[in-house]
Order: C-alpha cells, then sequence, then structure tokens
C-alpha cells in the first residue's frame, strides 16, 4: 500500500487532533528508568482526579481518557520535511502514515520523525496501553494537556499558541493532582514541581536554534550559500542542539529534554510546543504562580481572532501584573482554592484568583 501523504495542517484542523507529541513524549529509556513507575492509584483513578480539578478549573468536558484500549498507541505517523526546509511549526511538516516498524520515507531525501503516538486529544481518546504503562509523572501530564485543547478558543488558533499553553497547563494541573494524591513530600509531587522551569530551559535551546538554522536555509534559498556548505552548517548546528539539551539537569520526567528526531523535522516538531511557551511562564509568574490566575488570563488572551492579536494581549496582560508590582505584596504560593463551573463545560467561565498552597 503506497504512502498516504497529506499537510498536517489539514489533518489537525479537519480531525482536531492536536497531539501532545514531540514535546512530550515518552522519555527514553535512558530518562526512563529515573521516572516514577506508577504507584497505587491505578490510571482511571489518576483520571478521575484529574477530571475533578479540571471541572473545577473550567476546562471543557471531554470524553478522553474515560475507557482503556488495548492498542499499544492511538497511531504511528512520519512528519517530514526537506533536508534545507524549516517549517515553523508541525502544520507546516508533511505527514505519512507509519507502522509499529517506523517508516519508509528516504531519509537520503528527507529530514523524518517517527513518532508513535500515545494520546490524540480527539474528545473520545481512550487510554491506550503506552499511556497506561508510562510513568506516573508523564500520565499525569499528558492527561490535562490533551483535555487543554478542548477550549474552542484554542482550536481557532495556530498550533503555535495551542501547544504552549496545553503544555504549561498540564504541567501545572498534574502537580496539583500529585500533591492531592500522593502528598506534598512524595517523589511525584517534587519531580512535577520541576517541569515547567525545565522545559522554559529546553524552549529557550530550541527557539534559539530554530531561529539560526531557519535564517541559515533563507540564506541558501537567496542564493547567498552553496546547499554543500549549508549542510555542513546544518550538522554542526543540530550537534550543538543537542549537546545543548543534553546539559539540562535534572532530567526531566514527562517529557524529552532533547528533540526525539535531531533533524528539521524534530525541531520543527518542538518548536510547535517551545515558540510561546516562555510568554506563557512568564505570563504564570507575573499571575504569582496562582494556577486559576493564569488559566483565566490564558482565557482572556487566546480568545483572539489571530496568532498577532493573542500574542499581544498576552503581553499586555503581563505588563498590566508587572506595572501592579510596586504596590503589591509578595503573594505566597497557596493551592489554588476555585468555586467550580456548573458542568465543567465552559470556554468562557472566568474563576475567582485565589492563593495557592504553600510547596
Amino acid at each position: 500500500m503506497g504512502l498516504r501523504k497529506t499537510s498536517l495542517s489539514a489533518v489537525a484542523r479537519a480531525c482536531v487532533a492536536l497531539v501532545i507529541a514531540l514535546s512530550l513524549p515518552f522519555p527514553r529509556r535512558g530518562g526512563a528508568r529515573e521516572a516514577t513507575l506508577p504507584p497505587d492509584p491505578v490510571p482511571q483513578d489518576l483520571v478521575g482526579a484529574l477530571k475533578d480539578l479540571e471541572k473545577t478549573l473550567g476546562f471543557r468536558k471531554t470524553g478522553n481518557f474515560r475507557r482503556p484500549s488495548n492498542e499499544t498507541v492511538a497511531d504511528y505517523r512520519c512528519y517530514y520535511t526537506g533536508k534545507l526546509e524549516l517549517p515553523e511549526s508541525y502544520e507546516g511538516l508533511k505527514l505519512s502514515t507509519g507502522t509499529k516498524d517506523g517508516c519508509t520515507l528516504d531519509t537520503a531525501k528527507f529530514d523524518v520523525f517517527f513518532y508513535p503516538i500515545e494520546a490524540v486529544g480527539s474528545g473520545d481518546t481512550p487510554l491506550t496501553s503506552a499511556l497506561q504503562h508510562a510513568s506516573t509523572e508523564r500520565f499525569l501530564v499528558v492527561v490535562p494537556h490533551e483535555d487543554f485543547h478542548g477550549s474552542e478558543d484554542l482550536q481557532k488558533l495556530p498550533a503555535t499558541l495551542n501547544e504552549a499553553a496545553s503544555t504549561l497547563i498540564g504541567f501545572l494541573t498534574a502537580g496539583e493532582v500529585a500533591r492531592e494524591k500522593f502528598g506534598a513530600d512524595s517523589e511525584v509531587y517534587r519531580n512535577l514541581l520541576r517541569e515547567p522551569q525545565l522545559f522554559l530551559q529546553k524552549a529557550a535551546i530550541v527557539n534559539s536554534y530554530h531561529a539560526q538554522v531557519g535564517q541559515l536555509y533563507a540564506e541558501v534559498q537567496s542564493g547567498q550559500m552553496p546547499e554543500a556548505e549549508a549542510l555542513a552548517q546544518k550538522e554542526r548546528l543540530f550537534q550543538e542542539i543537542h549537546q545543548s539539551c543534553q546539559a539540562i539537569s535534572p532530567n526531566p520526567r514527562s517529557f524529552n529534554k532533547c528533540p526525539a528526531a535531531n533533524n528539521n523535522a524534530g525541531l520543527a516538531f518542538d518548536e510547535t510546543y517551545t515558540k510561546y511557551y516562555p510568554m506563557m511562564y512568564e505570563l504564570y509568574g507575573a499571575k504569582g504562580q496562582n494556577l486559576t490566575a493564569t488559566i483565566n488570563a490564558l482565557k482572556r488572551a487566546l480568545a483572539s481572532k489571530s496568532e498577532a492579536e493573542a500574542v499581544q494581549r498576552l503581553q499586555d496582560l503581563i505588563k498590566e501584573e508587572a506595572d501592579r508590582l510596586p504596590s503589591s505584596p509578595p503573594q505566597t504560593r497557596r493551592r489554588p482554592v476555585v468555586t467550580p463551573t456548573s458542568d465543567g463545560d465552559s470556554d468562557s467561565t472566568e474563576l475567582p484568583d485565589r492563593p495557592i498552597a504553600p510547596r
């Protein structure tokens, strides 16, 4: 059977299947040994706890992860692009169907990223075997990440905004449930507390090198640099990317600290999650690291008609908080206490900003 080729953006927009991909793929073997094995609350118990908090926080209600599946993964995907092409996000990558054995694409012609997807936020995604057997940290992050994609406002915006917001909220929601289920002294909770800042380190690396590699290819397209020289510089840059992200310490528990494919396809994929993550993280800090306040602010900013408008709103919200700082007392980090919405199915409801528990 021939390869099914199509535009990733068409698939994503048609199926609303915005995946928790490269930024948060299952850690490699080296990192997985350090991840915490699932404790006694079985996956369905953890799903229930996550869904309860999501409802309290005003997530749009979804049917994701309500039922188990014997399928190992949700899908096998092959993302690819040219040797001297670097899309802005996964929406610019080409896509073909893979199998459990990988991709049949010619890697001499294309940079390829093979991704066995453990979860796709379709609105009725089952619990795949891969996700059920993932580390506790990974499991706790994936569920709210995919569920936050259910926001109608997010679905109207580019994936670079959608994924950055869902990544941050996935980390923060996972941490709250870990504290409630396992305690503030638990290894799972302590591990998850570090994930947002560790991902910020990864975002700085990916964003910087995405810009450098993109500039290199622009010089080729303009005729300023021969292809052979560009390919040699490309190899050097990707070596630097690998060295830089390997230096991130401690190892993250819910995502790979390096691109799973150290090539154009992998870098474009990661850029989808990292491009606006520093801005989202800055907003979280501006809101006193208050989960409820951050979600409310993101809802206001992302209820926009365009990427430019959403970015401007984010910048304005950060500036508003910065302007208040001289007259505002330091905030104690406390657990977010929030008033639940009536049915957990509202994108527009804003919840009261409350302080969150000492950590």
